[in-house]
């Protein structure tokens, strides 16, 4: 990002990314000591409020003690290229405009105007850089980088700002001096994802449980309420998103878009292919395609962590008791759920199992199975994690979340040896097909483990993503 300011050229700089991952944050301690305009839309207010911060902000930067509102974007525009012309030239200069879908009106002219300002004036000026932010990724994708008008073809750089990652959260929490095990960093991860904003909340000295209870459940909670301005901030009338992430969060595998409709009682069409796309844009629903794309087409999955654990367990457990959590976490329900959350932890760590398996540098694609008994004669099979090699190999990953060491017996060999069998048998691949557990606990060593594991995998090998 430092780069944009030694630039020869103006430049029209995007950010975007999930609500609380850090945008502000990043843009202010790159760009502060040469900002020379900040303004931050009002969320749900007026074009007369929007010009009215934008007059405010005007008269802060400009050190005027008070700038008349404009009675229009045109007009504000202009104000502020009057004091932008005020500055040296020789330096360089940073306008960021926070919030830009909140800044939006309709029929207020304002995108249009926005890119009459850029394109008249700052574009031409050498040493100005203009950044827009906003969490509404696919508001920023549909009216700024894919608009056919006066934006098209200008924006210079797009920053997708994503969460920590499981090596940076641990990096996070030692520079805080919150030292925990690499176990803790995972549970923590699991229920709230690698959100900057939600991991400035855990307090030091403070144990896994104790900071769910706290954050999840007791009255005042920041992640107990949370949930209520998580979508209604990003999406105008996001009951159909709401919808969509309700019924994805009730099902480990995915559903298909036919399932989506039917259990989130939408109407198929315009609605519901606008609120999924919405989603996926905003990197809260992801899209995956099955191994060999046979028989059936995308599967849809939430990837968003704190989703999950709000439908899982806040949503149900309003009314807090005193050591709710320890008695949600010995449940069938929490162990359900450990399974669905480390699964969803180690696909967002691929690279990290990869390097692992010591396939780093080598081609991959990554996919999922789930073939019912309808579709095979021998019977159904799932498998969570399917890695096709360029080196004619094929990994076929179970992922499990135990609290202790797993230890393979008889039966549970037996059912990996037919598994693979049964993979080869209904996709006809010719490769060498490995099998590949992955757990948090590691697996333990006996004869059973070493006739039907090729590789085993723990939890440490995600830190190194």
């Amino acid at each position: 990002m430092k780069l944009r300011l030694k630039s020869s050229k103006a430049e029209f700089l995007v950010v975007t990314g999930r609500r609380r991952v850090g945008k502000t944050f990043l843009i202010d301690n790159v760009y502060r000591k040469n900002t020379v305009f900040h303004m931050t839309g009002i969320r749900n207010g007026n074009i007369g409020a929007q010009l009215q911060n934008f007059s405010q902000k005007l008269a802060e930067y400009s050190g005027t003690p008070y700038v008349s509102p404009a009675e229009n974007w045109q007009a504000a525009f202009v104000q502020l290229k009057q004091y932008l012309q005020t500055l040296k030239k020789t330096k360089s200069h940073v306008i960021f405009l926070d919030e830009l879908p909140w800044i939006y009106t309709i029929r207020s002219g304002f995108i249009q105007l926005l890119a009459h300002f850029w394109n008249d004036y700052l574009s031409k000026q050498k040493n100005f850089t203009l950044v827009v932010c906003g969490s509404a990724t696919s508001w920023i994708v549909n009216k700024i980088t894919n608009d056919k008008n006066g934006l098209h073809n200008r924006v210079t750089s797009w920053i997708s700002l994503k969460p920590f990652s499981l090596s940076e959260v641990e990096e996070f929490l030692i520079k805080r001096k919150i030292r925990l095990t690499r176990q803790n960093i995972a549970q923590i991860y699991m229920i709230m994802g690698g959100i900057p904003y939600y991991l400035e909340n855990i307090k030091k000295g403070e144990s896994v449980a104790l900071m769910a209870e706290r954050m999840c459940f007791r009255d005042g909670g920041l992640l107990k309420r949370e949930y209520d301005n998580l979508y209604n901030a990003l999406f105008d009338n996001p009951q159909n998103h709401e919808a969509i992430v309700a019924a994805l969060s009730k099902s480990k595998d995915g559903l298909t878009r036919k399932e989506i409709i039917k259990k989130a009682k939408l109407m198929a069409g315009g609605p519901y292919t606008r609120a999924m796309e919405e989603l996926m844009q905003s990197g809260f629903v992801i899209e995956e395609q099955p191994y060999n794309k046979r028989k059936r087409g995308s599967i849809y999955k939430i990837n968003d962590e704190y989703t999950v654990f709000y439908h899982k367990f806040i949503k149900k457990n309003k009314k807090y008791i005193r050591g709710m959590w320890q008695q949600l976490s010995e449940s069938q329900s929490y162990k359900i759920w450990c399974g669905y959350a480390f699964e969803m932890l180690c696909k967002k760590h691929i690279d990290g199992i990869k390097r692992s398996l010591g396939i780093g540098s080598i081609y991959t694609e990554v996919s999922s199975l789930r073939v019912s008994s309808k579709d095979n004669e021998d019977g159904g099979f799932q498998i969570d994690l399917i890695i096709d090699r360029k080196d004619a190999t094929i990994n076929l990953c179970e992922i499990k979340y135990y609290a202790t060491a797993i230890r393979i017996d008889k039966a549970y060999a037996s059912k990996l040896t037919w598994r693979r069998e049964a993979f080869r048998e209904y996709t006809k691949s010719k490769k060498t097909i490995f099998n590949t557990l992955i757990t948090n606990r590691g697996v333990a060593d006996n004869a059973h483990a070493k006739e039907v594991v090729d590789s085993a995998i723990e939890l440490d090998a995600l830190f190194a993503n």
